[in-house]
Order: C-alpha cells, then sequence, then structure tokens
C-alpha cells in the first residue's frame, strides 16, 4: 500500500525503488498501452491521457535519478519557494520584483508570485541564453576559433 508523505518539496527513488520504477518507464514507454489503475477493492479506472503523460514524464525524470517536484500553476509562491524553484538566492528574487522582471502581488505585508508568472520568467530566461549562446559560437566560427 502507498504511503502518502505531507506534500513533499521533492521526491528522489530509493534503490529499492528503482527496479519498480524502470518496469514502470517500460510500461508507459508502449505508446499504445492503456494504463488502468486498480484499486485495492478492484475497482478499475483508465487513467486519462492528460494524467498518463504526466506520469510519464514523472518516471522518466525519476529513472534517470533527477529529483521530481510537482507544483500546481495557479498557486501562489513566496519569495522563498520562488528561489528555490529557479535555484538562485531569495536576495535575487527580491531583485527581480523590485525591477519588474517578475510581477507580484503583496499580502499585507508579504510579496507572493503566481507560478506562472514565474515560468514565464524562466522560459524567457532560456530563451535569452539560447540567443546569447548562439552569438557567442557566431563569434567564434567568425574569429575561426571554433572547430565543427
Amino acid at each position: 500500500m502507498l504511503k502518502q508523505k505531507p506534500s513533499p518539496e521533492s521526491v528522489l527513488i530509493t534503490e529499492q525503488e528503482t527496479e519498480a520504477i524502470k518496469k514502470l518507464q517500460q510500461i508507459l514507454s508502449i505508446e499504445s498501452a492503456q494504463v488502468k489503475l486498480v484499486a485495492s477493492n478492484g475497482e478499475e479506472i483508465l487513467i486519462p491521457e492528460s494524467v498518463y503523460n504526466l506520469l510519464g514524464q514523472i518516471v522518466r525524470a525519476m529513472a534517470s535519478g533527477q529529483a521530481v517536484s510537482i507544483v500546481t500553476h495557479n498557486r501562489e509562491l513566496t519569495v522563498h519557494q520562488a528561489a528555490d524553484f529557479l535555484n538562485v538566492s531569495r536576495s535575487f528574487i527580491v531583485k527581480l520584483l523590485d525591477e519588474g522582471a517578475i510581477p507580484y502581488i503583496e499580502v499585507g505585508s508579504r510579496r507572493r508570485i503566481l507560478f506562472q508568472d514565474l515560468m514565464t520568467y524562466k522560459q524567457q530566461r532560456k530563451v535569452q541564453r539560447r540567443q546569447l549562446l548562439d552569438e557567442l559560437i557566431e563569434m567564434t566560427e567568425e574569429a575561426g576559433l571554433y572547430e565543427e
């Protein structure tokens, strides 16, 4: 029987779970698989496609040794939670908020950041980094410093 822990920050698999996760990954990688959830009382339900896709992503990440965290999109995050999510310091997030790079709302004297706004910032940052990397590659190629 599965034990539920109260809202973990992230989940890593244990050595004992490794084999089961790999087997689950094999099952979920079969495109025509119709996965069902079977309760202890024998009741069965087909897993919806959206849940199936998300489950596949989670299992692939866990099988490759990555930690997994799940955050709902409409959730408001504290400055500390946002910093943890982006893997940056709390003061860096505060600076981004003060500069207007990430919108926030005030709840009393505290700032809250919508998860969707944080994801938008993260995606913009990813695009910017890719553009800068492409420019750097182009400059090194023009200078003859980049070999293919």
